[in-house]
């Protein structure tokens, strides 16, 4: 059960992650002499993050600034999990990639800008999405996990991973102006279920493609978490475990609230379908009698204009995203209006309607709602609007 804290009550750490390596080269002297200065640290702290081995869930918001501050700090061995390409819009805030990496492989490119950063750095490469069916097998080969996820049901699933094999897991969120940061290691303290025992209702709470992020609240976040992981692996200082560092970058602060672990939570002993656990289940979004393809809305509102069909197009993302880039003609309505009731007046139950988002997922939601309200004439556009452009209107921006 999470609380408000200023208390300054310290989690002792049991004692440092990671045995140190042998020892240093005569290039790992210099290049780490700022770090072997320092008491705290010194050579034998390098030498266990030489020694360790860190994987990072992710190679997006989180985990590009993860990945180059942990490749900075000398940390041995660094694993990506990651089956995304780079996008144009992932550099305002994914810095380890540029220009000339949109389109190739996240794990590809964060290779190659550690390798430039510090090539004494062994990096593992997972193109897979991470699931139950291979997350321990993922997570048994390394030390730590920094989960830098965007979604619920793989933070979930990471939590109780990590769990079941005992292993210390920095995890980190990000939404806007907003920051999260904790340290979550059942063995020694809460989990993430103590933090958030239920998942929220499904399409309640927008991804960051949907509701945007401050792109250098990235650098904060990661940055802390980074920080998290070495004092972990080298046994220093006071860790996030049992509290949540919470970061408001609008206003310039930071506080931070105490979790507790639920002495009456049952043991973590298996993984479980984490989709259906977060509301995702593929019944929910795969209603493909009620939907529509871009070209099949395309002459339906070629129709509406002659004056041979009459529908309404509803366009449920937000009024950020509405303004980037909308098909003409639609009306916007965003999502949680209509999913908490109050929009419901304003769509009529005697006309056909059609919703549609950015990708599909939404619309999908608002579609079940709306049959289970009573509607009996709606369907949503499949894909939604990033499949209009691709297939109708491909001079329109995407994001």
């Amino acid at each position: 059960m999470a609380s408000p804290s200023t208390a300054n009550t310290v989690r002792t750490l049991p004692g440092p992650l990671v045995d140190p390596a042998p020892g240093l080269s005569t290039e790992e002297v210099e290049r780490y002499s700022r770090h072997l200065i320092i008491p705290e640290i010194g050579a034998l702290g390098q030498r266990r993050l030489k020694n360790a081995r860190v994987l990072v869930i992710g190679a997006g918001g989180l985990g590009a600034p993860a990945l180059l501050y942990l490749a900075a700090a000398g940390v041995g061995t660094l694993g990506i999990v990651d089956d995304d390409a780079v996008d144009l819009s992932n550099l305002q805030r994914q810095i380890i990639h540029g220009v000339s990496d949109v389109g190739r492989p996240k794990i590809e490119s964060a290779r190659d800008a550690i390798a430039e950063l510090n090539p004494l750095v062994d990096v593992r490469l997972h193109n897979v999405r991470l699931d139950a069916s291979n997350a321990l097998e993922l997570f048994s080969g390394y030390d730590l996990i920094l989960d830098g996820a965007d979604n619920f049901a793989t933070r979930y699933l990471v939590n109780d991973a990590a769990a079941i094999l005992g292993k210390p897991y920095v995890w980190g969120s990000i939404f806007r102006f907003d920051g999260q940061v904790s340290v979550f290691w059942e063995q020694h303290g809460p989990t993430y279920r103590d933090l958030y025992p239920e998942a929220p209702p499904a399409g309640s709470v927008p991804s960051c493609g949907e509701g945007g992020v401050f792109g250098m609240l990235c650098a904060a976040v990661g940055s802390l978490m980074v920080t998290e992981a070495v004092k972990l692996i080298t046994g220093v200082g006071r860790s996030l475990l049992g509290r949540v560092a919470l970061y408001d970058a609008l206003g310039g602060s930071w506080r931070e609230i105490r979790v507790s672990k639920d002495p009456d939570a049952p043991r973590i002993t298996e993984l479980t379908d984490y989709e259906a656990f977060c509301g995702l289940a593929p019944a929910e979004t795969t209603d493909t009698e009620h939907s529509v393809t871009a070209t099949q809305l395309a002459t339906m509102l070629a129709s509406r204009q002659a004056g041979l069909k009459d529908f309404d197009l509803v366009d449920v993302r937000e009024a950020g995203e509405y303004d980037i880039v909308r098909i003409d003609g639609s009306v916007l309505i965003p999502q949680g209006r209509i999913l908490s009731g109050e929009a419901w007046g304003e769509l009529p139950q005697d006309k056909d309607i059609v919703f549609h988002c950015k990708a599909g997922t939404r619309s999908a939601a608002v579609l079940a709602a709306a049959r289970k309200a009573g509607y009996q004439r709606v369907s949503h556009l499949d894909g939604g609007i990033l499949a209009w452009v691709r297939d109708v209107e491909p001079q329109k921006p995407v994001y």
